[in-house]
């Protein structure tokens, strides 16, 4: 892993000797004061809306500094958290369920996670070659997938989906495993058919790809596994729209969400842990100009990050304490 630095600056023998006092006086800052967010791919939601989350901190949580990072998102995010490498991660629940459930990557190993809050639905966008004659995801059959970067969010999702569509995700397609980026590029120079990515809406790779190709591309209708994926993995997902709007199609997509948590390392301190989530609905309406889902959230559903614990002051927050 690529550890997160801050640059250094210089500072005068006087401003140095002022420095020293103040700290002396006060008491030290958890982490110095320097805290990280893992986010994702930089043309997804993740990176843009963790991007204006930091700001706000920084602006908000008097001395703190919260930075954003790219990274491989959900199943990267939870190994930087749990290495002490991040603070705070954003993270899809169903990745998140698996890690303090111990399933999957995490057999048998239950992680220590915690959450501050449940946040908007990552939607499963699947976009597919308008010339490949994809119809359903039965005919992804023999096809070039990519599923989104390796343990990512997508990458879980974009599996289960094609196991509920009766096709073995590692054997009955040719399973790529790019970043959205390198995805959409594959899109666009013919070397992917169809690609998954589970976001928030719109997600800036796909909507870059749709419009730059008007007609070239098609949103696949996906919302009839909502059921088997319900039935094997419980209320975790549901059935939900990507909105004509959201993309100019000509109309509504059936397809699959999934909750978007905010996780936190396990011995984040209580009056920190309280702070961070404050920040996030006393100033949801700046939250949402860094990108729309900012505003689709709710402090009455924030408490519910299931089967991910609360950390005991982001319940005292949703309780009013």
């Amino acid at each position: 892993m690529k550890r997160r630095t801050f640059g250094l600056a210089l500072i005068g023998g006087a401003l140095g000797l002022a420095g020293c006092a103040s700290a002396a006086a006060s008491p030290r800052r958890w982490h110095d004061g320097r805290i990280f967010l893992a986010t994702g791919n930089t043309t997804g939601t993740f990176y843009q809306l963790g991007g204006g989350y930091a700001d706000l901190v920084s602006k908000y949580v008097p001395g703190y500094e919260l930075r954003a990072e790219p990274s491989g998102a959900s199943g990267d995010n939870i190994a930087r958290v749990l290495s002490g490498d991040m603070e705070l991660a954003l993270c899809t629940t169903d990745s998140a369920a698996d890690a303090v459930e111990g399933r999957g990557p995490y057999a048998d190993k239950p992680q220590p996670l915690v959450a501050l809050a449940r946040l908007y639905p990552n939607t499963m966008n699947v976009v597919v070659r308008s010339d490949a004659k994809i119809r359903t995801l039965a005919d992804l059959r023999g096809k070039r997938v990519s599923t989104g970067t390796l343990n990512s969010g997508s990458d879980l999702l974009a599996g289960r989906m094609l196991d509920a569509a009766g096709l073995n995700p590692d054997t009955d397609v040719q399973r790529l495993r790019l970043s959205l980026p390198d995805t959409v590029n594959g899109m666009r120079d013919g070397t992917v058919d169809a690609l998954f990515a589970a976001d928030g809406l719109p997600t800036p790779g796909v909507a870059d790809l749709l419009a730059s190709a008007p007609g070239r591309f098609t949103l696949l209708s996906t919302g009839y596994v909502a059921d088997p994926l319900l039935t094997k993995y419980g209320s975790i997902y549901a059935r939900a729209s990507i909105r004509a709007n959201v993309y100019g199609t000509a109309s509504d997509i059936d397809t699959v969400a999934v909750p978007t948590l905010l996780l936190a390392a396990a011995d984040l301190p209580d009056g920190l842990a309280y702070d961070l989530t404050r920040v996030l609905f006393q100033h949801q309406s700046e939250l949402a100009k860094a990108h729309p889902e900012g505003a689709d959230f709710r402090r009455a559903d924030g408490q519910y990050t299931q089967p991910v614990p609360l950390h005991p002051a982001a319940r005292r927050y949703y309780q009013g304490h």
